[in-house]
C-alpha cells in the first residue's frame, strides 16, 4: 500500500518533487506534478479547466514559494485533462511528443463546452456525458501547444536536478510521455497507469502499452505517480500490468468465441472488472483490441463509444 493517502492536494514526494492528486481519479480528475530546485520549476501537466489549474498553481506556490519561475511544462499526452490549463503557465517552454500536439487539436475545449451545453437534449448519452464532464468549465480556455518536441528521449536540467523524458507511445494515446526524476526515485507515468480505474486505449497498440509498463518496472523508481488514481509503487504498477493482461486475455477469448464487442464488454464490465472505477470504459478497450485482432473491425467514433457506455450504465 502506498504511504501517500489518496487525498486531494499537494503531496511532498521528497527531493523537491511534488504530486498534485485529484480523487477519485475518474473522468477528468487527473494528477500532475512539480519538480523544483531553488527558484526553478518544472511542471508535469496542467488540469482540465482553468479553475482547477489555478488552484493547483496556488498550492504549489505554498510549498515551493511564489517566486518560483516556470522553466518547463512537460505534457505526458494530449488529452484535455492534462493540457487545458497550459495558458496559465507563463514563461515556460512546453515540452511534449509530436503525437501530443496532434491529439490536442482533435478535441478543442470549445467542442467540450458545446457538448456540455447540448447534453440535456441528448438523452442517455447526454446524461452520461454530464456525469463524466459536467463538473468542469471549458469556457475561456485557449489551447496552448508544445514549443519543444521529444523524439525518443530527452534530459532537462531543473537547477541541479536532471529530469529524463521518455516517449512511451503510441499506447494510451498517440503521444504518451513519461517523466523520470532519478535522484528522487520518482516517475510520473501519465495515463500509462490508471490505478484502480479501467484503463482507456484510445490508440494502442497493446504491446506498446505493456512495454511502457515494463520499462517503469525496470527503472529504479520507488514512487510512481499515475495519470489517474493514488500514488503507487512497483507493486501497484505490476497490478496495473495484470489488469491489462487480463483485459487482453478475456477479450481475446471472447473474440475467438465469436462474441460481439457489445456482449463481450457487457460481460467483462459486470464481471471480473466491476471493482474498477468506470468499468464501462472496457467498451473502448474491447473495440480497440478487436481491431488489433482483426483490422477489418472498425473502431466506432468517440461519440458512438460514449453512447455505448451510456447504454451500459443506464441498464
Amino acid at each position: 500500500m502506498s504511504r501517500f493517502p489518496f487525498e486531494k492536494g499537494v503531496h511532498d514526494l521528497g527531493g523537491g518533487v511534488y504530486a498534485w492528486i485529484q480523487p477519485d481519479g475518474s473522468w477528468g480528475y487527473s494528477n500532475a506534478g512539480l519538480v523544483a530546485d531553488g527558484r526553478t520549476g518544472l511542471l508535469v501537466d496542467t488540469l482540465f479547466d482553468l479553475h482547477l489549474t489555478r488552484e493547483m498553481l496556488a498550492a504549489y506556490d505554498e510549498v515551493a514559494g511564489p517566486d518560483l519561475g516556470w522553466k518547463y511544462l512537460v505534457l505526458t499526452h494530449g488529452n484535455g485533462d492534462h493540457v487545458y490549463g497550459n495558458q496559465l503557465v507563463t514563461g515556460a517552454e512546453i515540452v511534449a511528443s509530436r503525437g501530443c500536439s496532434e491529439d490536442m487539436s482533435q478535441t478543442p475545449p470549445s467542442l467540450m463546452a458545446d457538448m456540455v451545453a447540448g447534453a440535456p437534449s441528448m438523452g442517455d448519452a447526454g446524461r452520461y456525458f454530464l456525469h463524466c464532464f459536467g463538473d468542469f468549465d471549458f469556457n475561456g480556455i485557449e489551447l496552448t501547444y508544445p514549443t519543444v518536441y521529444v523524439d525518443g528521449e530527452m534530459e532537462l536540467a531543473v537547477g541541479e536536478k536532471i529530469v529524463r523524458l521518455m516517449e512511451a507511445g503510441p499506447a494510451h494515446t498517440a503521444g504518451d510521455l513519461m517523466v523520470h526524476v532519478p535522484d528522487a526515485g520518482v516517475l510520473f507515468a501519465g495515463d500509462i497507469l490508471f490505478v484502480g480505474g479501467m484503463p482507456i486505449m484510445w490508440t494502442g497498440p497493446y504491446e506498446n502499452w505493456i512495454a511502457a509498463i515494463d520499462r517503469i518496472l525496470w527503472l529504479d523508481a520507488d514512487i510512481i505517480v499515475p495519470g489517474h488514481g493514488p500514488v503507487t509503487d512497483k507493486d501497484g504498477v505490476a497490478r496495473c500490468r495484470s489488469v491489462l493482461e487480463e483485459i487482453y486475455g478475456e477479450t481475446r477469448r471472447r473474440f475467438d468465441a465469436g462474441q460481439s464487442p457489445k456482449q463481450a464488454a457487457a460481460e467483462m464490465a459486470a464481471g471480473m472488472f466491476s471493482d474498477l472505477t468506470d468499468a464501462e470504459r472496457v467498451v473502448i478497450m474491447v473495440h480497440r483490441l478487436y481491431h488489433e485482432f482483426d483490422p477489418s473491425h472498425a473502431v466506432p467514433d468517440v461519440l458512438t463509444l460514449f453512447a455505448m457506455m451510456a447504454e451500459m450504465t443506464a441498464s
